[in-house]
């Protein structure tokens, strides 16, 4: 069993930049490939970024490659979120999730865990 608790969001204005972070407890985060989903008012939880269980593998999503940056740090068994060039698209609620299988290719259907979410809203 693991625990997953997010913070970080906030208000921002398009073009800011933001880091959100999924703090763990329970188990060590290493056990786990994590990643981040989203959820904007009234649409479905997409996925937004994944990392391997070393941190050596990451994935993102099309829609945020190249401003967002996933990491994580097994010591401080902490997983982050940098958000650059933020987007008023880019508002939602962002969940940590951890799957404890090797793949980084996360669906909603392989995750185990699910953090409560954070909310970070972009103005325009």
């Amino acid at each position: 069993q693991v625990q997953l608790v997010e913070s970080g969001g906030g208000l921002v204005q398009a073009g800011d930049s933001l880091r959100v972070s999924c703090a763990a407890s329970g188990r060590t985060l290493s056990s786990y490939v994590m990643g981040w989903f989203r959820q904007a008012p009234g649409k479905e939880r997409v996925f937004v970024a994944s990392i391997s269980k070393s941190g050596s593998t990451t994935v993102h999503a099309d829609s945020v490659k190249g401003r967002f940056i996933i990491s994580r740090d097994n010591a401080k068994n902490t997983v982050y979120l940098q958000m650059n060039s933020l987007k008023p698209e880019d508002t939602a609620v962002y969940y940590c999730a951890a799957h404890p299988g090797g793949t980084v290719v996360l669906t909603i259907g392989n995750i185990a865990y699910w953090g409560k979410g954070t909310l970070v809203t972009v103005s325009s």
